[in-house]
């Protein structure tokens, strides 16, 4: 019996060594994604830096005035850059000078090539309402998994959902048993959106409501058309699979001001 104690407790300093030995091995891998993500981006704002020269330069010489006093010292290196890239200039750092987000620093560059894997939960204490509405999430973004929340940190529930490969945390809150917050979390290194609910209305609410498809669904935008409409409609569109074409379900994101 004695040693059958010493190898179970054995077995278990391994597994707890095990476990701890994953979870530092993990957050050096987090830590290491986060600084290439960090370094990339730095030389992708000085890419967008010199493609401004050199839109400034081009501007000037089709219009025939002067190149501005402030580039006439790299104007020969950078026409000669400008000739390599053609008349366009389409690199990541021209598309970043227009306004358009480039393709590393957008979290979404990937999108629509691998299927999201969504985790659904709920603040801490949820009432039946909000668990309710968690459930109706759940139902309505294929490939999503309800979480009972429990008193775990938020920080606790984004490692766990990293461990288990989930793309997006969507986490609702309320106020007085009404749900009136969505944060959506794009993993692993964000973003992060607060979206604010406003007289959510729940399937139960409305009278003889039918099954809801599990098909992923033929998403149409209207009017988000701003930067930050863009920004919003990406970070929601990336919670749905794309659709396959016989689909016959149908969601809308609408800008209504």
């Amino acid at each position: 019996a004695g040693a059958a104690r010493g190898r179970r407790a054995a077995k278990e300093r391994r597994s707890a060594g095990e476990e701890v030995e994953g979870g530092s091995m993990a957050l050096r891998r987090q830590v290491r994604l986060r600084k290439e993500f960090l370094y990339r981006k730095a030389n992708e704002a000085k890419d967008a830096e010199v493609a401004e020269k050199k839109r400034k330069i081009r501007a000037a010489m089709e219009a025939g005035r002067p190149i501005p006093t402030e580039l006439r010292q790299d104007a020969v290196a950078l026409e000669r850059d400008m000739a390599l890239d053609g008349a366009g200039g389409s690199g990541a750092g021209a598309r970043y000078a227009e306004g358009v987000v480039a393709p590393l620093d957008d979290e979404y560059a990937d999108l629509g090539q691998t299927p999201p894997h969504v985790c659904v939960t709920t603040s801490r204490e949820p009432s039946s309402r909000l668990k309710q509405f968690a459930k109706e999430i759940k139902v309505t973004i294929p490939n999503s998994a309800a979480v009972n929340r429990g008193n775990h940190k938020l920080s606790e529930l984004l490692q766990a959902a990293r461990r288990h490969g989930f793309t997006d945390v969507v986490v609702l809150s309320e106020t007085r048993g009404e749900p009136d917050g969505m944060v959506v979390c794009h993993l692993p290194l964000g973003p992060t959106a607060y979206f604010t609910l406003s007289n959510a209305v729940l399937r139960h609410d409305i009278p003889e409501a039918g099954p809801l498809s599990q098909q992923a669904p033929h998403l149409v935008v209207h009017n988000m058309e701003s930067r930050v409409g863009k920004r919003a409609a990406t970070i929601l569109r990336a919670l749905f699979p794309p659709p396959k074409a016989e689909s016959r379900r149908g969601g809308a994101l609408v800008h209504l001001r």
